[in-house]
């Protein structure tokens, strides 16, 4: 299905492994012109050259920064000014509850992935506006969802990021902007394997998935691709769960 994306600028953080590899591959499929943006330059290069085996002719810029620096943020939307599309991945809140995790890691977690992602909103937001419009995708997260204790910092820190991505995309229709959110449940990630292999170590048991299995990056990759596309014209404000239900079930 043709998505209306090629030649278009998408910026993707956290992109150089899981889920923002995933997007990336999925937009390069596209024909999109990508900005891959990480900490680790080694890492976005093997990205890039891995992409580029299956289209060679694409444009690849890497940027390898840290994103909790805000005048980091300021130079990076100078930079690409004439981003199309942006989507928001990059940082991970820490696992724990009200006395597992203390004020210094809670902080640190939140400048990690929720100021990260409002900084970028701010910024971009205003390039898209001047430019006549565009799209922000942040990639959430379904602890806001499950309301787990074991997760208390790191679903707050995604509730905080749900009501912000529904309020500015509620808002940004009047600037020709789409702003919406996509909430992962269990992907095969470096970071869901290290949990399964910890609840390995401790006797636990493993939790059963929908379809007998967790989701891909790819699928995640192909969902915010089509948000992002012109097919998805007329969806702002809202929030899209890949989790085959578990979030549902759990509530019921």
């Amino acid at each position: 299905m043709e998505l209306g994306l090629r030649g278009l600028k998408v910026l993707v953080t956290g992109a150089s492994a899981g889920i923002g590899a995933g997007i990336a591959r999925s937009m390069a499929a596209e024909g999109a012109r990508l900005v891959l943006v990480a900490r680790t330059l080694a890492k976005l290069e093997e990205i890039r050259t891995s992409i580029l085996r299956d289209h060679p002719d694409l444009q690849i810029e890497l940027e390898a920064c840290n994103l909790s620096d805000s005048k980091v943020i300021d130079d990076l939307a100078q930079r690409h000014s004439d981003v199309d599309v942006l989507v928001n991945n990059a940082g991970a809140v820490p696992t724990g509850n009200l006395f597992d995790v203390d004020e210094a890691a809670w902080r640190a977690g939140w400048d990690t992935k929720v100021f990260p992602y409002i900084n970028m909103c701010r910024r971009f937001y205003l390039v898209q506006k001047a430019r006549g419009g565009g799209v922000i995708i942040n990639v959430l997260g379904s602890g806001s969802l499950q309301k787990k204790f074991s997760y208390l910092c790191g679903g707050m820190g995604n509730a905080a990021l749900d009501f912000f991505t529904e309020t500015l995309g509620a808002h940004s229709p009047i600037d020709n902007i789409r702003v919406l959110g996509v909430c992962p449940g269990p992907v095969a990630t470096e970071r869901y394997r290290a949990i399964t292999e910890l609840r390995v170590a401790q006797g636990l048991e493993q939790p059963k998935m929908p379809f007998n299995r967790i989701a891909t990056p790819q699928e995640l990759g192909d969902m915010v691709t089509f948000l992002a596309s012109s097919r998805c014209g007329y969806v702002s404000g809202s929030i899209h769960v890949v989790d085959a239900g578990i979030s549902v079930a759990k509530a019921v």
